[in-house]
């Protein structure tokens, strides 16, 4: 037995952590069927050499007990700046102690406000009225001496490039990303040791608007947080002649406006190459033109260490097709559509603009078609410097599309000309599911890529129109599936802070996080996200870490509900069961389903999960007192709601999903219920009518209560309204509505139309979790105990699961053989399941690798 893939704070190597008490959490390396932890010993030291020989900070000896994650350091108190390595042995289920780790690595942060001394500097702004030039910084700094440690602590109130002596610092862009800037700024810390020797070296930032002080929201308004970009940067470095050196932000740097016009992020990016500064970020550089920055004040926003994976390049998409539907107008088809921007390589000459123009579909004459991206333009420009070849990728803007239209050339292009860069946060896949019906797998791979596309920073609506925010609604209908394709604890632990930071003064939550509409809020199933969101982390990855910080916000707004309810009945479900079928095509929020009844069932399931939380924690008399709320809400459900036949006032599919699904109804009133739900379905030629509040509860519910075969059937329905009908629309993402576009009707209404919306993607959560058969044990969460349970259906032969859960690989593939059906179960090490097949009892297995045949009756 081995550990592996070591982590602190749920990062392999971080750098700049501000947690004086890291969670350090690994995997085991064993394929031996029972495999099991029995003891461990974690050392810590704060140089490598101490690892392996005296480690100076911790060492806790044996420790019996198969515990592998979130192991909390209490060790000797962490310093800022410190650098700390730590391995780990495991004891097997024989008692016989494994190798040594590979040793793990992490650089801690400032842990003190008063270890910043840099000041924040830029330049005023010049004008309000249009998007301003981004400003480039510049600093040159001597050392006497060869580097032997150098770290850069840097933020900004905007976004930053970073480069030293010419060359680009990191991979990461839109840095240092979206907070409430007035209450939280993130930091980053990158390792440049190895870029430092003795001389001249010069550091370079470009300055870019963002979400700080770009276009957001409705109005399209400027400067939500601030309207001057400023830079905060700390250089320490430590000297190979045992001194050190600090180069701090200051009124020493010199700024000037450069060739990026400007960069928005609903707008996009306009580049003058002529205006390009040759060795600007270079030692040397003869800034006498330059100006002076000035010096602005630091705002009472807490510095903060980034707790999540800044967005990257993950990976290139080239041209599909070429086409030129209008004389100079040429279109390229990326096959795929994406979030990020197009490399483009041009060939023209001095002064020359070429315009690029982004789009997720075509116009039927093949031209791009834009209308859904509403006020933003989408649009980047590049002026040529010279006659040869020039490739241009813009600094601070994203587009979400499909399509990249190019004008203004003055030679035809060729397909090489054009290639899709696709940016998102760092989420590494964890899971795979594929089927035999090739359908459903383009659905799987559409709900992958509509997650990648809105998983910028911030869980977004959409990433293409003028809009792009985080919706709490969207989250957290979508967060269960979010956590099967990708690894996401991370990037939802600093979303949920964000949303802690944007709850109202009334304890509700606002529609949007971060809240850039004002305190907008109090909205059944978007508010709860503040509830469900950080629930749902604790469930797939076993943190209660999350349940701790996120608890009071979590209970205050439990109590808004109970201040604002009239007899246990809340009413504030403003966009009711959002884009169901049954609606005005003008009038999305308007449904069938009562609003009242939706904010009831929400109060009472969120009131269930704090009960529940706060059990976790140890709040004994909290639990007891939100499930008594829980109780009385559920009571009064059923007074107002419910018919003593059972039959839901609307008698809607939503409003039958959450009284099932909630746990709303009594034992003797969910058959009637499930015999409405699917009548309904049925008479509507089994299609659903629901909307982003229904539709992730349809086939869990529908399964639940025995109709799994309803469920199967509507998951493989192809007509209208459907998962596949889109997918045979020719879509490759999801689509915010079923009819976003259809080829006998074309494009549905431009002011809500977006084709990448991740909401109808919920339904990956039942794909993964009762076709494939891969779920968890509330009561033992974070996949220690493993609940495999495939369910064949809907004509599929065989299905393929797969989940990297922090303990390991989870595996399920089953197939459907001569009226038989053989399954393949991988169970991790360090772990246990419970195996249920068609007709055979639970059975109960340790680690390993397990094969089943089981006979189908009909």
């Amino acid at each position: 037995m081995r550990a592996m893939d070591l982590k602190s704070e749920n990062r392999t190597s971080p750098m700049g952590l501000d947690e004086k008490n890291p969670r350090l959490s690994w995997r085991l390396d064993d394929p031996r069927c029972g495999a099991r932890q029995t003891a461990y010993r974690l050392v810590v030291a704060s140089t490598l050499e101490k690892l392996t020989g005296k480690p100076d900070l911790w060492d806790t000896g044996r420790v019996n007990g198969d515990r592998t994650l979130d192991v909390v350091y209490a060790g000797k108190a962490l310093k800022s700046r410190q650098d700390v390595w730590w391995r780990v042995q495991a004891w097997d289920h024989e008692g016989l102690a494994g190798e040594w780790s590979d040793p793990a690595h992490f650089v801690m942060g400032y842990l003190k406000p008063s270890d910043w001394k840099a000041q924040w500097i830029g330049r005023p702004l010049d004008s309000r009225e249009e998007s301003q030039p981004c400003p480039f910084l510049r600093h040159e700094f001597q050392l006497p001496a060869d580097a032997v440690r150098a770290r850069v602590h840097v933020t900004a109130r905007g976004l930053f490039e970073l480069r030293l002596d010419g060359r680009r610092v990191g991979e990461d862009y839109f840095t240092p990303g979206w907070t409430d800037y007035s209450k939280r700024v993130q930091y980053l810390v990158y390792d440049v040791t190895s870029d430092l020797k003795a001389g001249l070296h010069a550091l370079g930032v470009i300055l870019g608007d963002g979400w700080y002080a770009g276009h957001l929201g409705f109005k399209g308004e400027r400067f939500q947080y601030g309207d001057t970009l400023s830079l905060l940067l700390q250089l320490d470095v430590d000297l190979a002649d045992g001194t050190s050196r600090t180069i701090l932000s200051g009124p020493d740097w010199r700024t000037i406006l450069g060739p990026i016009r400007s960069s928005d992020i609903y707008h996009g990016e306009h580049y003058d190459a002529r205006l390009e500064m040759p060795g600007w970020d270079r030692p040397e550089y003869d800034d006498s033109v330059w100006q002076p920055v000035t010096v602005f004040p630091a705002s009472r926003a807490a510095l903060v260490a980034k707790v999540n994976e800044p967005v990257r390049r993950q990976e290139e998409l080239a041209t599909r097709e070429q086409t030129e539907p209008v004389f100079g107008v040429h279109v390229f088809d990326l096959g795929q559509n994406m979030v990020g921007w197009a490399r483009i390589k041009i060939r023209g000459r001095p002064g020359q603009k070429v315009t690029m123009r982004y789009a997720e579909m075509l116009n039927a004459d093949g031209t791009v078609y834009t209308a859904n991206l509403r006020g933003a333009k989408g649009t980047d420009s590049y002026i040529c410097r010279s006659e040869g070849e020039e490739v241009f990728e813009p600094h601070f803007t994203f587009h979400g599309f499909r399509y990249v239209e190019l004008t203004g050339l003055r030679e035809k292009p060729v397909p090489e000309d054009v290639t899709g860069i696709v940016l998102h946060s760092g989420m590494p896949a964890t899971g795979a599911f594929e089927c035999s019906d090739p359908l459903v797998n383009r659905l799987q791979q559409n709900i992958v890529w509509g997650q990648k596309g809105n998983f910028l920073e911030v869980p977004t609506d959409c990433p293409q129109r003028d809009e792009r925010l985080g919706w709490t609604g969207d989250a957290q209908v979508f967060i269960r599936t979010a956590c099967f394709n990708r690894d996401v604890e991370s990037f939802f632990e600093k979303w949920c802070a964000d949303v802690a930071d944007s709850q109202l003064s009334s304890g509700s939550f606002p529609h949007v996080v971060p809240d850039v509409l004002g305190g907008q809020g109090d909205c059944a199933a978007w508010a709860d996200a503040g509830v469900i969101c950080p629930w749902t982390v604790y469930l797939c990855y076993g943190d209660t870490r999350i349940l701790e910080r996120q608890y009071d916000s979590m209970r205050r707004f439990v109590e808004w509900r109970c201040k604002t309810s009239r007899g246990y009945i809340h009413d504030r479900a403003c966009f009711g069961d959002w884009l169901s079928i049954d609606i005005a095509e003008n009038d999305p929020g308007r449904t069938p389903t009562p609003r009242d009844l939706i904010a009831t069932a929400y109060f009472a399931h969120t009131a269930g999960i704090l009960s529940r939380v706060a059990a976790i924690l140890g709040r004994k008399a909290d639990a007891r007192k939100y499930r008594e709320i829980q109780r009385k809400v559920k009571a009064a459900f059923n007074r107002e709601f419910v018919s003593p036949s059972g039959r839901v006032v609307g008698d809607t599919q939503t409003g039958y999903l959450l009284a099932l699904g909630f746990d709303l109804l009594s034992k003797r009133h969910q058959a009637h219920a499930l015999e409405r739900l699917v009548a309904d379905i049925e008479g509507r030629g089994w299609k659903l009518s629901t909307g982003f509040v229904g539709t992730p509860l349809l086939a869990p519910v529908l399964t639940r209560f025995g109709r799994m075969d309803v469920a199967y059937r509507l998951l493989m329905q192809q007509e209208y309204p459907s998962w596949l009908y889109t997918v045979l629309q020719g879509g490759t993402t999801m689509w915010e509505r079923w009819n976003s576009y259809t080829k006998h009707g074309g494009f549905g209404d431009v002011n809500m139309n977006s084709f990448n919306h991740y909401a109808y993607g919920a339904i990956g959560e039942w794909m993964y979790n009762t076709v494939a058969g891969i779920d968890l044990d509330p009561a033992e969460p974070g996949y220690k105990h493993i609940l495999i349970h495939p369910r064949p259906g809907g004509g599929l032969t065989w299905v393929r699961g797969e989940l990297m859960t922090r303990q390991g690989v989870v595996t399920s593939r089953w197939a459907l053989v001569d009226g038989m059906m053989e399954v393949q179960v991988t169970i991790p090490p360090n772990t246990r399941a419970t195996v249920v097949l068609p007709g055979r009892k639970p059975v109960k297995v340790a680690a390993g690798r397990y094969e089943y045949r089981v006979k189908l009756g009909r």
